[in-house]
């Protein structure tokens, strides 16, 4: 495969395409390989991230891209290349992957983040992501504790997943380029099979809290559930303030408190 050759972008699609080969082949390289055999590429458009993945040699490797277009181009250029036309946010994850699996891609920023909401629906089978998202949503994805960008998506993937920020990626190795940075994360599953709580009530929790973040536990949570009690002994925090596990505990304590016609 020539390294080298050009890629040409698609016209009236408003999408950014990587141009810089050294910096797809820092995210193709930034797949593990450890605990599965299957990779989905997401929206590989030209293919330039796509031939770093297919050197990796990866036992079954295929690729998603909803533009007729970039999948005439792909088949013209990857003639081995498994394509499967369509969505991913429509994609039947489990009719084509029985075994563990990853996911890459140069995520399209405006559905990056139900990308990630659908990875969490499917973290038994998805046991690595890597790729690039817009820089804040990744550096909030990554964010801990106590920091200003942590919320909703750190808390619910680093429920089941390490999140690591890899790097910056600059708007000028797109054409065109973008408004705005571009930032590699990584999530690998962790240990965690079940949270210590109801898990459909801590996604409520979770949301609840941070979608009135400027206000204390006690007045997000009373304004979401019917409680029976008010003497939460967190209550005086703010949702950023709290670790998943404090998240867990929040979520039982409502679990027993609230009133059951709630």
């Amino acid at each position: 495969m020539d390294k080298n050759r050009k890629v040409y972008p698609k016209k009236n699609l408003g999408q950014h395409f990587m141009k810089d080969a050294s910096i797809a082949k820092r995210i193709a390289d930034s797949l593990t390989g450890e605990g599965y055999d299957s990779v989905l590429e997401i929206g590989p458009g030209m293919g330039i991230l796509t031939e770093f993945l297919l050197e990796r040699g990866f036992s079954d490797f295929r690729v998603i891209e909803i533009d007729n277009e970039s999948v005439h181009y792909l088949k013209s250029h990857y003639a081995q290349l498994d394509i499967t036309t369509g969505d991913f946010l429509s994609m039947e994850i489990d009719k084509y992957f029985s075994e563990k699996m990853a996911i890459i891609g140069n995520f399209p920023y405006n559905i990056s983040t139900q990308i990630l909401f659908k990875v969490l629906k499917h973290r038994d089978k998805i046991v690595e992501i890597a790729g690039t998202l817009q820089k804040e949503v990744a550096e909030r994805i990554c964010a801990g504790p106590g920091s200003k960008t942590y919320g909703i998506l750190s808390v619910l993937l680093q429920a089941f997943y390490k999140a690591e920020y890899l790097f910056t990626v600059s708007e000028h190795v797109f054409s065109p380029p973008p408004k705005v940075k571009s930032g590699v994360i990584r999530l690998i599953r962790n240990d965690v099979t079940n949270l210590d709580c109801d898990e459909t009530l801590f996604f409520r929790v979770v949301k609840a809290c941070f979608n009135q973040r400027r206000k204390t536990l006690r007045n997000s949570v009373r304004a979401a559930f019917e409680l029976s009690r008010d003497d939460y002994y967190e209550f005086g925090l703010r949702p950023e303030q709290l670790s998943v596990e404090q998240f867990v505990k929040l979520t039982n304590w409502i679990d027993a408190n609230r009133i059951k016609s709630e």
